[in-house]
């Protein structure tokens, strides 16, 4: 492409740079405009890909003819099909009209389809079939309808990787990546990234009859080496504020410093999961988890009600007495009456009084006496307590509240 074609398309559609990466991704836009051929455009969240299939319609045959850009990720799962390929009147509840959807509405010109990738299983297979053979069919209707459409597409996700893990279909990959577009992200952009900046500050003047901010030379540093995770619309939210929250105009680079983000590292605005961290991407799975989760409660309950008939047979056969050694042992005690109810943890709630010297020593005493015992003897260490009283963590929370030895 000549020089002056290229700066005529940016002057265009107020595109700004001039690394060999985004001239690259213009010509190719340019070169594949003539054609039908579907195109697949990837890259980050925020380079700027919507301007691509703007520039390949604006230049193709289909120019004078309908151009809708759609976001696949906004429209809910269960009206993308008739967004997209239409409905007849009463087919679903709110259909009270016929619609033709955007593949109906867009006939001979182009629908660029943003974020193809969140497109469902069963709307990727539709999609596939109007790509092969430039048919479909309406939600409820029985009739096959024709469109003349071209389709651009964009992506921000790893769509091998989507392939891999079964959730975007291989055979549609391969038929809209007929002509694959990269856009580089802009921390791959070097002097751009100061050109923009500059851009958007002198928008940001004009339009809010303000001095524009410029950037020292240390400051223009700065934001070469940044990573710019949220690229271009990161840059220019940056820009914002500065022209609005800072009083100076001259912009150092410890006042920018106030503004980015100090995570230089930082290439991505999600969490990336390392190999082997496990991610919930269906219902299926967070039931399983749930499940799990609900047995090992399960397991755990049963465990302490094991460990509750255990103590409680202790405390009706004996009273725990400490000996010189320290040693703990078991002294008889009168049996006592059965309870109506079934005791709760570990230690009694009723004790029926023996006989007149254990008066003061009911089954309440003596739990409480054991639990103070077991603290001290592990220096109120309340978890090693718990474990040697054969209860649990929240067991021995619920027992020092009752005692009030919570403090």
């Amino acid at each position: 492409m000549k020089t002056s074609e290229l700066q005529g398309i940016k002057q265009r559609y107020n595109i700004v740079g001039n690394c060999e990466a985004l001239n690259h991704v213009l010509d190719v836009a340019l070169q594949v405009a003539p054609t039908d051929l579907s195109v697949l455009i990837a890259g980050e969240s925020g380079v700027g890909k919507e301007i691509v299939p703007r520039v390949i319609h604006d230049n193709s045959p289909r120019r004078r003819e309908k151009y809708f850009a759609i976001n696949c990720g906004s429209i809910p799962e269960g009206t993308i099909d008739s967004e997209l390929f239409g409905h007849v009147k009463g087919s679903f509840t709110g259909a009270i009209n016929d619609s033709p959807g955007y593949f109906g509405v867009a006939n001979k010109g182009t629908l660029f389809l943003d974020e193809v990738g969140e497109l469902p299983l069963a709307t990727q297979a539709r999609l596939l079939r109007v790509l092969e053979t430039g048919e479909y069919i309406p939600v409820g209707a029985t009739e096959v309808r024709k469109t003349d459409v071209r389709i651009v597409a964009a992506t921000n996700v790893n769509i091998r990787q989507a392939i891999s893990e079964g959730r975007f279909r291989e055979d549609l990959y391969y038929r809209l990546n007929s002509i694959p577009i990269q856009m580089p992200p802009l921390r791959e952009r070097g002097e751009d990234i100061i050109l923009l900046f500059r851009l958007f500050a002198m928008q940001m003047a004009e339009k809010y009859k303000m001095e524009r901010v410029v950037l020292d030379d240390e400051a223009k540093q700065i934001l070469l080496r940044y990573k710019w995770p949220g690229n271009v619309r990161q840059l220019k939210n940056i820009t914002e504020q500065i022209s609005i929250l800072s009083p100076e105009r001259t912009i150092t680079a410890a006042i920018l410093r106030r503004f980015i983000p100090q995570d230089q590292e930082t290439t991505q605005l999600a969490t990336i999961h390392r190999e082997g961290d496990h991610s919930f991407e269906n219902e299926r799975e967070i039931l399983y988890k749930i499940l799990f989760e609900l047995r090992g409660n399960v397991n755990e309950m049963r465990h302490e009600m094991g460990q509750l008939k255990k103590r409680l047979d202790e405390a009706q056969s004996g009273a725990a007495i400490t000996t010189a050694s320290g040693s703990t042992q078991l002294a008889p005690l009168q049996p006592i009456q059965p309870m109506a109810t079934p005791m709760e943890d570990a230690f009694a709630e009723e004790y029926v009084e023996p006989e007149k010297e254990l008066e003061s020593l009911n089954l309440n005493d003596l739990g409480k006496q054991m639990l103070e015992k077991a603290l001290e003897r592990n220096h109120g260490n309340r978890k090693r307590a718990a474990q040697e009283l054969g209860i649990s963590d929240r067991t021995l929370y619920r027992r020092l509240k009752q005692y009030d030895l919570d403090k």
